[in-house]
């Protein structure tokens, strides 16, 4: 029994100490991708009113932003091998600086494609971030616990996403609650551009607090760690299959299309809740995105609690594409008038009632938590030294969050916001499939 005793200065507690320190460091560094990611919920309904867009134009915030990791994705990667990973998240940071930077100029003149050319810098930025920590997190500590400690990381950013929409909406939207439709609609110019420019202090607020922070993991202890080697048999396969190296993983290739999936409607959902609640005229539709998001932190809460001990990261998966289905068919034939969902949901913690159709639109936070940290272990399992790489490609996936949200708007202006929501169940349908079959195959053969 002495034996197991872990000394103060052993090994393993040595081991143990540097998983809970560098996970605080990449915690924070989660909440800062989620207090800006999560912006975006709010900034599509706002800019929308301030440069006069119908729901396709207005959803281009999501594209210039998730576009930007596939564009960068490859680059990054490039980055990182000659950086290593702690470098590599403070050259992001940087970058990520100078995008709120240009928010300034944009907000001055309230000119579209300037939001939106400062929105792909801080994406480009985030891009670098993100290929950093998420194949840090899976290889920093045992494998079959990886999702546990993505959950905990969403924990951060899923927080940072339930208190950005509220402090945007105190901030920009305390006097448009009140306007109608039709009010909103005939802003006069003078009106929008003093709207607009309410962005810039706050943005510029940002850029120095990520300049800040910066600095701070430059200097600080956080440990990089080598790239992970080939797992026994993996050179031999890979000798065996023509093509790009990482391309002859088809759980990676798999994962990727189901992250393609996951991203798109995860952004469906957090960042046109605030449109859907504009258009059924909801009070506060400004603060709907933290509806979605206190739904995705009490999945990961139960990612944290119940991976691996009680739930396998491929059950996992397999529950949440299902509860996609069941709260998307909710989302599409719920009643817009009637609150009882949220009124048994909420109604003890004096949250504001919603119609049945927002909330399930809400709820889908719930479905959608355990997605991402299930799929990156499963997708990265046994690619050894190709781990870098194949987390680059899954990064490129996130321009699922460009693409799909895009659609949405495109077929909520021909049709309705309502019935384009139809668009979410193939996308959990191929989740589904992922984690019951995809997952498991070894070889394109």
């Amino acid at each position: 029994m002495e034996m197991s005793v872990k000394e103060p200065g052993s090994p393993a507690s040595h081991a143990t100490r540097d998983v809970v320190v560098g996970m605080l460091f990449v915690g924070l560094l989660f909440f800062i991708l989620g207090f800006v990611t999560w912006l975006n919920g709010s900034l599509v309904p706002f800019l929308k009113i301030v440069c006069g867009l119908n729901n396709f134009q207005a959803l281009w915030v999501t594209f210039a932003f998730y576009i930007a990791y596939t564009v960068m994705a490859l680059p990054a990667a490039a980055v990182l091998r000659r950086t290593g990973y702690k470098n590599g998240m403070t050259i992001g940071l940087g970058v990520m600086g100078l995008g709120a930077l240009l928010f300034i100029p944009a907000a001055q003149s309230t000119r579209y494609e300037l939001f939106l050319a400062a929105l792909f810098t801080l994406a480009t930025g985030m891009t670098l971030m993100q290929t950093a920590i998420n194949p840090y997190i899976v290889c920093i500590g045992p494998r079959d616990s990886a999702a546990m400690r993505i959950s905990i990381m969403g924990l951060f950013n899923k927080g940072a996403g339930v208190i950005v929409p509220l402090i945007f909406a105190s901030l920009m939207l305390a006097d448009i609650d009140d306007f109608s439709h039709t009010a909103l609609a005939s802003l006069d110019a003078a009106t929008r551009a003093a709207l607009g420019r309410r962005l810039a202090f706050p943005y510029g607020c940002m850029a120095g607090l990520l300049f800040a922070i910066m600095v701070f993991i430059h200097f600080s202890s956080l440990r990089d760690i080598p790239p992970e080697g080939d797992e026994p048999g993996a050179a031999v396969r890979g000798a065996a299959v023509r093509g790009p190296d990482v391309l002859q993983f088809p759980q990676l290739v798999l994962g990727a299309l189901a992250l393609f999936a996951y991203v798109g409607v995860e952004v469906i959902a957090a960042d046109t809740i605030g449109l859907y609640g504009h258009e059924l005229s909801v009070a506060n539709f400004g603060v709907l995105t933290s509806y979605t998001m206190v739904c995705m932190v009490l999945g990961y809460l139960v990612g944290v609690v119940a991976i691996p001990r009680w739930l396998s990261q491929q059950r996992a998966l397999l529950l949440s594409a299902l509860a996609g289905v069941l709260f998307t068919i909710g989302v599409v034939t719920g009643s817009t008038r009637a609150d009882g969902i949220s009124q048994a949901l909420l109604g003890w913690a004096g949250i504001a009632p919603v119609p049945d159709s927002v909330m399930c639109l809400a709820l889908l936070g719930l479905a959608n938590a355990m997605v991402w940290p299930a799929i990156w272990p499963l997708a990265l399992q046994g690619l050894g030294r190709h781990t870098a790489s194949g987390s680059a490609v899954l990064i490129m996936a996130i321009c699922g969050g460009a693409v799909l949200p895009l659609l949405y708007g495109h077929l909520s202006d021909l049709a309705t916001p309502r019935a384009a929501y139809w668009l979410l169940l193939p996308c959990y349908l191929l989740i589904f499939w992922y984690a019951a079959h995809g997952h498991k195959l070894r070889s394109w053969r």
